[in-house]
């Protein structure tokens, strides 16, 4: 911001290329009629057009909605579906819920920040290949800097369940031989020969389909957010069906308080 300028231009007047509500006339959204133009397209894909503002083929669309759908579980244990559960035994809103669950997944280890890690690995490890590095030696040189590859291994159990579902509808729609997915597949196997043990989690293999298919890291990642959520609402409806505050109660002897002692309060 350049002193008060940009604001006085800015009062009461915005310059939008996404497009605006004309009242009781219509809506533009990206350049399109929303009710004319666009009114053939299925939710998933006026998400995509909101994001990229690109269409995509019924191929591309079928796997990008399987990586919402194998993303979907609905287990209460999960660190942002327990944040969904609570708000149910609570008796909060769905909307409140779904909400800060959707906005706690933006965690470090799992989630939406590993997203963006992945994907900046992905386009850093294409150019120095590019450039004439071979894998061996930027597979080394990440693990040697950052202590591991953001993407590979998993802080729960070794391998995932989800990768070989989604390596399968890659065969199955020809998609497997996209040069980011490719190259995912080689870094997995550079970290299996070495000492590393790490095996490919879907982070990396959402992240490698979305690059093939041209997203942008920011994209990407816009793309992602609602991808927990249909997971998240079943917890949140078990909760509620279930008696009162019943969700997971601690004990207070469970608790490792190691703050002040007992005192004793005079009302």
């Amino acid at each position: 911001m350049n002193g008060p300028t940009q604001l006085l231009e800015s009062e009461n007047h915005w310059v939008s290329h996404m497009g605006g509500w004309f009242a009781g006339e219509r809506v533009v959204f990206r350049g399109q009629d929303l009710h004319r133009d666009l009114k053939d397209l299925n939710w998933t894909e006026l998400y995509l057009f909101s994001i990229t503002g690109r269409r995509f083929s019924p191929v591309e669309l079928k796997i990008l909605t399987a990586l919402w759908v194998y993303t979907s579980y609905p287990e209460p244990r999960i660190w942002n579906n327990r944040v969904a559960a609570l708000a149910g035994t609570a008796r909060s809103t769905g909307a409140l819920g779904v909400g800060a669950a959707v906005a706690v997944s933006e965690a470090t280890i799992y989630g939406r920040r590993p997203d963006i890690r992945t994907i900046d690995f992905l386009l850093r490890a294409q150019q120095r290949q590019d450039a004439g590095e071979t894998l061996q030696s930027i597979v080394k040189d990440e693990l040697q800097r950052f202590r591991g590859i953001p993407g590979y291994g998993r802080p729960v159990t070794r391998g995932d369940e989800r990768i070989p579902h989604m390596l399968a509808l890659l065969r199955e729609t020809g998609r497997e031989q996209g040069m980011y997915v490719q190259l995912a597949l080689a870094v997995e196997h550079e970290l299996s020969v070495g000492r590393w043990r790490m095996q490919m989690n879907m982070a990396m293999l959402c992240a490698a389909i979305a690059t093939d298919m041209g997203f942008t890291p920011n994209e990407y990642y816009k793309y992602a957010i609602p991808s927990f959520i249909a997971g998240m609402l079943p917890c949140t409806i078990e909760a509620e069906e279930k008696p009162e505050g019943t969700f997971f109660p601690l004990r207070c002897t469970r608790i490792a308080y190691e703050g002040v002692a007992q005192r004793r309060w005079d009302v």
